[in-house]
């Protein structure tokens, strides 16, 4: 492959790694997804050396711990908040289905609404419906911290693979 060609390949898998970093302001974006792709695609292009294969199963497993951790902080919010088991699991689906049909910000009111509705269904009390959206909220929050930080670690780690691949 001529040098031009894998420097203009490397930037671009690079300016996507940036896309998933900056796309993690989104809750339910797939941001640590994207880093993960990119890299896995550098490592299709360029090859897997034994530097390589060690930072990618690092990069896999942050992914993998990444995503864990965005649900578990989120669900623990509105847990924490007061709301059912059964309302974080049908409000993250609602979250999931919303951003799909109106993306990117369709699951960013769909989840807090359907959290809301479903803990005000089931104890008739608009005060602990709020305080468990509240709580959705606040898992958010912590959520976005966590991602942000596993994101910038992947990035670094994708960064060490490019200068030392």
């Amino acid at each position: 492959m001529p040098t031009w060609l894998e420097i203009l390949l490397t930037a671009l898998i690079l300016m996507v790694m940036l896309a998933g970093l900056f796309g993690l302001i989104i809750p339910v974006f797939p941001g640590i997804t994207i880093i993960w792709l990119a890299a896995l695609g550098f490592g299709v292009i360029r090859g897997f050396s034994t530097l390589g294969i060690v930072l990618f199963v690092l990069l896999t497993l942050l992914m993998i711990g990444g995503n864990v951790v965005d649900n578990l902080l989120m669900g623990a919010g509105a847990r924490k908040g007061g709301a059912a088991w059964a309302t974080v699991i049908v409000s993250l689906v609602v979250g999931v289905v919303f951003t799909l049909v109106i993306p990117p910000f369709g699951g960013l009111i769909a989840a807090p609404l359907a959290v809301f509705l479903l803990e005000y269904y089931r104890l008739r009390d608009w005060r602990k419906a709020r305080k468990a959206t509240f709580g959705l909220a606040a898992g958010w929050g912590a959520s976005f911290f966590a991602r942000l930080l596993i994101g910038c670690l992947m990035l670094l780690l994708a960064l060490v693979w490019v200068w030392q691949g």
